[in-house]
């Protein structure tokens, strides 16, 4: 799916160049002489012109359709989280003592010698 939405935005971009270069401008025909021209146009006919602009709104639907669809694509081949990609290394289980320790006696405090005078 991928590839082809890539073959169809690309073909789209390609037809979309051409078609905008072979359209005159608005204001091309006043040139130097500053006459009205008009002979030199593709389409000079009505009909032409709206066709024109019909399928350059077509294609430029078409590149930004596409344009989202190959980026959402792009976007959900790489979610995947940092922490599936690391390992952490395996620690053996440790059991619980069945009973617990006994507690140490305290002990008493150890005299002082007394020292003699």
């Amino acid at each position: 799916m991928n590839g082809f939405a890539l073959f169809i935005h690309v073909s789209a971009c390609l037809l979309l160049i051409i078609l905008v270069l072979l359209q005159s401008g608005k204001g091309s025909a006043m040139g130097v002489f500053g006459g009205g021209g008009g002979g030199d146009n593709l389409f000079p006919a009505a009909s032409g012109t709206s066709f024109i602009k019909k399928l350059t709104m077509g294609l430029a639907v078409t590149i930004a359709v596409t344009s989202l669809m190959l980026s959402v694509f792009s976007g959900r081949a790489s979610m995947k989280s940092v922490v599936d990609k690391v390992q952490l290394p395996q620690r053996p289980a440790q059991s619980a003592p069945a009973t617990p320790a006994p507690a140490a006696p305290a002990q008493a405090p150890a005299s002082a010698p007394a020292s003699s005078k």
